[in-house]
């Protein structure tokens, strides 16, 4: 860093990876360019015996006066705009924005309402039921987390989940819904239960023995565990995921590809890596019956999923119409608001005890 800022900067360590350059009488227009020096500085590759290492970084900008008029306030500043982005990505800088701060500490306060949630218990699951299309019993159920917060009250997933990854929450949360779902499944009687990962909880070094423990503890068996995948997974080292998907794989447990359809690698993702299951987007099962381009699409995934050898389940199901076209066209499962919405662990249990072999009518009725 030394090297990019000139005589008259300072550049300090502040604590831990984080540092502060004081650049006076800097130019506002100069900034984005001395920015993208740093970072190209302090991200060349450095030679070691064992290869290249390189060194990521993230920028925060105050600008004195500006953001602040004292060494606190733009301290104050320039941590604010660094958190900012740093939930953009690695090798990206922002400038502070008065409005940064309320969002930035709302964040902050969900963050630790998070942390002390998990531990009090205000996470709880509920369960969406899947059909097979054509008898139209309930095969298994796809676990989905909630967020009974004691002020807010429930929280959407949409509203917390992005904000469990970039906090690094998601793993412990991921822990607690895996190891929630195979307890409450090994009481299900053959009812399986399929389990969405996250990219962060998939780079989890110890995340395949967290599987093999939590179904030794369980005593649910792996064929009953299904492990729902998303492209994000799979983009930054395609030769550790096929590592570890291969060790699930021996486990017994069943591998689907969630959101087919919505990434641009996903049939290369379905030669290259060990898949039993196709989830196709709601996105296109929402379009059947609406737009003449929908069903030659759902149709060609379909057919692909036959020819792979892959069962196939639509998601979002929600009207009788595309209920029909998805029986006509041999999808494998179903799973929406028209056949059930979500339902608790005691619902499911209650469900599966009086009625050994349940129907979307019937839980219609029931629900």
């Amino acid at each position: 860093m030394r090297r990019a800022i000139r005589a008259d900067h300072m550049v300090a360590r502040v604590g831990g990876d984080e540092f502060v350059i004081a650049a006076p009488g800097m130019p506002a227009e100069a900034v984005e360019r001395f920015c993208m020096k740093l970072m190209e500085t302090v991200g060349a590759p450095i030679r070691h015996e064992s290869g290249e290492l390189t060194v990521g970084m993230s920028i925060g900008v105050a600008i004195a006066p500006m953001d602040g008029t004292t060494p606190d306030e733009l301290l104050r500043a320039a941590d604010t705009a660094l958190y900012r982005s740093k939930q953009s990505g690695r090798g990206q800088f922002s400038y502070f924005a008065a409005e940064m701060n309320d969002k930035i500490m709302l964040q902050r306060k969900m963050t630790e309402d998070m942390r002390h949630s998990l531990t009090a218990g205000h996470f709880f699951l509920e369960y969406q039921p899947r059909f097979d299309t054509r008898a139209r019993q309930m095969r298994s159920v796809e676990a989905l987390v909630r967020w009974a917060h004691p002020e807010r009250g429930r929280i959407p997933p949409c509203d917390f989940i992005p904000l469990a990854e970039q906090n690094g929450l998601i793993v412990p949360l991921g822990d607690w819904i895996l190891d929630t779902a195979c307890e409450a499944a090994a009481n299900w009687s053959g009812i399986g239960v399929s389990v969405n990962v996250s990219p962060v909880q998939f780079r989890d070094t110890k995340f395949v023995d967290k599987v093999r423990d939590c179904l030794r503890r369980s005593g649910l068996k792996g064929e009953l565990l299904e492990l729902e995948i998303t492209e994000g997974v799979l983009l930054e080292d395609a030769e550790r995921a096929i590592e570890v998907l291969n060790e699930l794989k021996a486990m017994g447990v069943k591998l689907a590809m969630d959101d087919f359809g919505t990434g641009y690698s996903s049939l290369s993702y379905l030669r290259n890596f060990p898949f039993d299951v196709i989830k196709i987007d709601r996105s296109f099962i929402s379009d059947l019956g609406t737009r003449e381009s929908a069903r030659p699409i759902v149709q060609a995934i379909l057919g692909l999923g036959r020819a792979l050898g892959l069962s196939v389940t639509a998601e979002g199901v929600e009207t009788n119409e595309q209920l029909a076209l998805l029986t006509a066209d041999h999808c494998s499962e179903i799973q929406g608001f028209l056949m059930s919405r979500p339902l608790s662990q005691a619902k499911i249990s209650e469900l599966i005890e009086k009625v050994p072999e349940i129907t979307g009518e019937a839980l219609l009725q029931t629900a």
